[in-house]
């Protein structure tokens, strides 16, 4: 029996050691999401016991929720584990929303992934399991969900931007049998949320009333999920590996173009618009919703303005071309922000940065740009500028439409001044009148929106 219990303890040692192996190099930095509960302290403790030999830099992060009555005893639990194991952690304080349409589940766990997505590190590893697996399956296909949402959780999930640190789940074979035998043998204390008992959530409700009933069917059944959402996964990259083919056939500087989507069936259609918005990281809209939106893009003209706005993006169409924004893009119009000489200027209700440099020949004259205040704003109508000395002053307006330049990004341009001389447009240029001349150096302003 002795032996039986190393064994499995071994077990969920060796598994650990092989995911951290296969996914991660040394030096790395991994941090565990640590709830307290049984799932993350036992993965904590794993992963302590393998930092050493691995080779990997260990931290750990608890987020309160702000939900549950108890959540300040859980921060304090997580924290004094933490010093007992000499590994940092931070605590992190949410207050969830629950909006319309939205379970708190799903809110909670949505407002997690934005503090995971800006974490300095290499991996967030999460110890969600077997049982976990088989939960998701089952609730994405009440859901009605398709391929990609049926191949649930991967072992290693890459977030869209690069700088977010990846999702890594060491434990996603190990059942929670095993990891609860596992904490009894090596004398682990956890935490116990008492929402887990609460079957008004879904998760709950298929963990304490229906999978003990399909257990006494179908004694396999979690083994049999797993197996099916790896296949799932394999058909999910399959349809992204076609979807990437189709991309390149279809867009024009990164954008669809609407004319190459009519050539494309329409499974084929619907597929490269979900690759499309899952590569940047939006969440696609419902079946019936994305069914709409293929219709009004098929159908649109070139000089069709078609606005299609849901969840966390919105759909511009421009000259034929389908452009993917994040929503409420539009700041206040009041913007002003004062240039003191900085190499670059942060402007984070536009989401980009102005960088100033200095070059030979172009550029702004910057002893006649500062003989007075000198502002950033926005557009407000009735600007004129003269970037042509051949040619007259004339209204921005104009001179945007004449660049191409999509009328929403027009209300998001940071513009130059110097007082009230407007002098510089980013994609349109620099006033004759403040322009260097030959042999001179120049002020180079760029703009570089993040996306």
């Amino acid at each position: 029996m002795a032996h039986s219990r190393k064994s499995k303890s071994s077990s969920l040692v060796d598994c650990t050691k092989e995911v951290i192996q296969t996914y991660t190099r040394q030096n790395e930095h991994l941090i565990v999401a640590l709830s307290g509960g049984v799932d993350s302290v036992v993965l904590l403790n794993l992963l302590v016991k393998l930092a050493n030999p691995m080779k990997f830099k260990l931290s750990a992060i608890h987020i309160d929720h702000g939900i549950s009555r108890n959540a300040n005893q859980w921060a304090k639990f997580c924290c004094t584990l933490c010093c007992t194991l000499d590994v940092p952690i931070t605590v992190t304080h949410l207050k969830i929303k629950k909006e319309s349409g939205i379970s708190l589940e799903a809110a909670a766990r949505d407002a997690r992934y934005q503090v995971f997505n800006h974490l300095k590190a290499d991996y967030i590893v999460l110890a969600q399991h077997q049982d976990d697996q088989a939960e998701t399956l089952l609730l994405q296909l009440l859901r009605g969900a398709g391929v990609k949402g049926l191949a649930s959780m991967p072992v290693l999930r890459k977030q869209a931007s690069k700088l977010a640190p990846q999702i890594l789940r060491p434990l996603l074979t190990a059942s929670r049998r095993a990891i609860e035998e596992y904490a009894r043998q090596n004398k682990i204390d956890w935490i116990i949320d008492e929402s887990n008992e609460n079957i008004a959530f879904n998760r709950n409700f298929l963990r304490h009333e229906i999978f003990p009933l399909l257990r006494e069917r179908y004694p396999s059944y979690k083994k049999t999920f797993l197996r099916t959402t790896r296949h799932l996964a394999e058909a999910s990259d399959l349809l992204d590996e076609l979807a990437a083919l189709d991309e390149k056939n279809c867009t024009l500087s990164g954008k669809i173009r609407i004319d190459n989507l009519r050539k494309l069936s329409l499974p084929r259609a619907r597929n490269l618009l979900r690759y499309t918005l899952s590569q940047q990281n939006i969440t696609s809209p419902s079946t019936i919703k994305l069914e709409n939106l293929l219709r009004q893009l098929l159908s649109s003209s070139t000089d069709t303005k078609l606005h299609f706005a849901f969840c966390n993006a919105e759909i511009r169409c421009h000259k034929g071309l389908i452009n993917i924004l994040p929503k409420n893009i539009f700041p206040d119009e009041k913007l002003l922000t004062i240039w003191h000489g900085e190499e670059k200027i942060r402007l984070q209700q536009l989401n980009g940065t102005i960088n100033f440099s200095h070059e030979e020949n172009t550029g702004i004259n910057l002893m006649k740009l500062t003989m007075h205040n000198v502002t950033i704003r926005l557009r407000v109508g009735g600007e004129r500028i003269r970037p042509d000395s051949m040619r007259p002053r004339r209204s921005l307006k104009n001179l945007l439409q004449e660049a191409s330049i999509p009328p929403w990004e027009r209300r998001v341009l940071p513009l130059l001044f110097s007082g009230d001389q407007l002098v510089w447009v980013p994609g349109i240029g620099v006033d004759h009148e403040f322009q260097v001349t030959p042999g001179e150096s120049g002020l180079v302003p760029v703009w570089r929106p993040d996306r």
